[in-house]
């Protein structure tokens, strides 16, 4: 019996080396080429997607910088549509920003004053281009967001001022739709209504009927195939807001169209390289397989800041919009999606004093958990979302000690939990295709960002400009970028030479839109 079950097992072997397998050599002789709008410069949506897709094997063409949305200017619609069109024929898949094409870019979308025949007409450019080439058509656009503030020239200018009263404002909006208000409520909205700015509620409020109109004539074109595959973000928002309010609506119109064609997908930032993904599974008929496997605690049941959604609802989401199947366990997955979540589910930033380099009993346990994985020969794409806007530092010095990191398959922990989830899952996916050092130097990028960066060098740069009393450089830098470059730099550079995974690594790192919020890491040779 031990005999047979050895053969069978050897024969069953044989087959699986016969199936179409990802893989450097794989990715090596095909190169598909592919076509990426992304919706501005910002590198995690540009620069990273670009990297990672060609670790992958993929040849990936891209507009020109300076018709690119970027911190200081909006895009070119116009020259962005000549470039698109011009390069179809060459691309076996194509993956566009519909923001960047209609409105000229993701801030654009949220404070252009652009009338809706404009807006219209450059939409209907796009329905002639499947007929112009047979290109795989792939876009995403996105639902404007309700943020419960904001600063910085991302908003329009009143948003500083009045953005938590349009915020409440949009709560009770849209628990009116959904289930009516009681008599308090009832007059707090009245209340806002009356005393908000008439000129800047309005504004507001015709520039989402705007976009929802414009999205709507988006899953219209989905509908006569003009798309290969249509996906909607939905941008910062809440279980109650405008957005989500927006997107039941465009829900209920859509009935008719299948996951396989249409989805309204949670985050934004994470959209292009999910699509591109997506494109070059599709092209090699690859459906990987995603098991997900959450710290102790609420897990699945914790609503991350900025979402609508608790994980467990949105990240299936996510792997089927990479074409992909969650799998039932481990041992039948391609890759393990690992979520680093809070224990208690309540998700704050990064910088919160409560994020110090001191490991729970619950980080313990996960690192033990995910040791005896990688023991067994899984596959792990580690998505560390127990704080936004970076990562958990307790857990990720415990799991250096441990020697852990450089085991892992990839690592993400930047922005919304969403859109670290939708990266996590895409580098893991497409890392089997890269070859060791390639897969090694994005996992550094995202640890110098996420981590180094994100949890710890920015909030002393925030420091050091509170203490020159301009808190408000902290959104525009201006003369003080160079300063706090440096600053964040050594930190940066300090926390690199404390662990094995990047001691060695020689990196810069710069302020690519003028503010703290992002960086761009540029790696260069390691040190000897």
């Amino acid at each position: 019996m031990k005999f047979l079950n050895n053969s069978l097992g050897k024969i069953l072997l044989a087959g699986l080396m016969l199936l179409p397998l990802p893989s450097v050599q794989a990715a090596e002789k095909q190169r598909e080429t592919m076509l990426f709008l992304p919706m501005d410069n910002r590198p995690v949506c540009s620069s990273y997607v670009v990297k990672t897709m060609e670790a992958a094997g993929y040849n990936v063409l891209v507009p020109p910088d300076k018709y690119l949305a970027s911190y200081n200017r909006n895009g070119n619609p116009d020259e962005l549509w000549k470039w698109l069109v011009k390069r179809a024929p060459q691309a076996d898949a194509a993956v566009i920003s519909t923001d960047s094409l209609i409105y000229g870019g993701l801030v654009a979308s949220r404070t252009h004053h652009e009338p809706q025949a404009v807006l219209e007409e450059r939409l209907k450019r796009l329905e002639t281009l499947r007929d112009q080439s047979p290109v795989r058509l792939y876009a995403f656009s996105t639902l404007m967001r309700t943020p419960r503030a904001s600063f910085g020239a991302v908003e329009p200018p009143y948003y500083s001022k009045i953005g938590p009263a349009i915020f409440r404002y949009s709560e009770l909006c849209d628990s009116d739709d959904l289930i009516g208000l009681n008599l308090k409520n009832a007059l707090t909205k009245k209340t806002l209504e009356t005393n908000l700015p008439a000129d800047a509620l309005q504004d507001w409020l015709d520039r989402r009927q705007k976009n929802l109109h414009i999205n709507s004539m988006l899953t219209d074109m989905t509908r006569k195939n003009r798309f290969h595959f249509l996906a909607i973000g939905k941008d910062d928002n809440a279980p109650l807001s405008h957005t989500h309010m927006e997107a039941r609506k465009l829900t209920q119109e859509t009935y008719d169209l299948t996951q396989r064609t249409f989805q309204i997908v949670p985050g934004v930032d994470q959209l292009g390289l999910l699509l591109l993904t997506r494109a070059g599974n599709e092209l090699n008929r690859y459906n990987p397989r995603v098991y997900t496997f959450y710290a102790e605690g609420w897990g699945p049941r914790t609503l991350p800041q900025y979402s609508d959604m608790t994980l467990g609802q949105s990240v299936p989401q996510q792997i089927l919009a990479i074409d992909g199947r969650t799998a039932t366990s481990a041992a039948n997955a391609d890759i393990v999606l690992a979520l680093n979540t809070p224990y208690d589910g309540v998700m704050m930033d990064s910088t919160a004093p409560s994020n110090q380099f001191f490991s729970s009993p619950q980080n313990r346990k996960y690192i033990g958990q995910l040791k005896q994985l990688l023991d067994n020969g899984n596959l792990v794409s580690l998505a560390d979302v127990a704080y936004s806007n970076g990562a958990d530092n307790g857990f990720m010095n415990e799991l250096a000690k441990a020697g852990q990191i450089e085991r892992l398959t990839a690592y993400n922990g930047w922005n919304t939990a969403d859109n670290t989830v939708g990266f996590a899952i895409c580098q893991g996916v497409l890392a089997p295709q890269m070859q060791k050092q390639d897969a090694k130097k994005l996992m550094q990028i995202r640890i110098i960002d996420d981590w180094y960066y994100q949890a710890n060098a920015r909030r002393n740069a925030t420091a050091f400009l509170d203490s020159k009393n301009q808190t408000a450089a902290i959104y525009l830098l201006g003369p003080y970028q160079k300063p706090a470059r440096e600053l964040a730099q050594d930190i940066c550079r300090e926390l690199a030479g404390r662990y094995t995974f990047t001691e060695k690594s020689n990196f810069d790192i710069t302020f690519p839109w003028d503010r703290l919020f992002e960086i761009e890491v540029d790696l260069k040779k390691d040190k000897k």
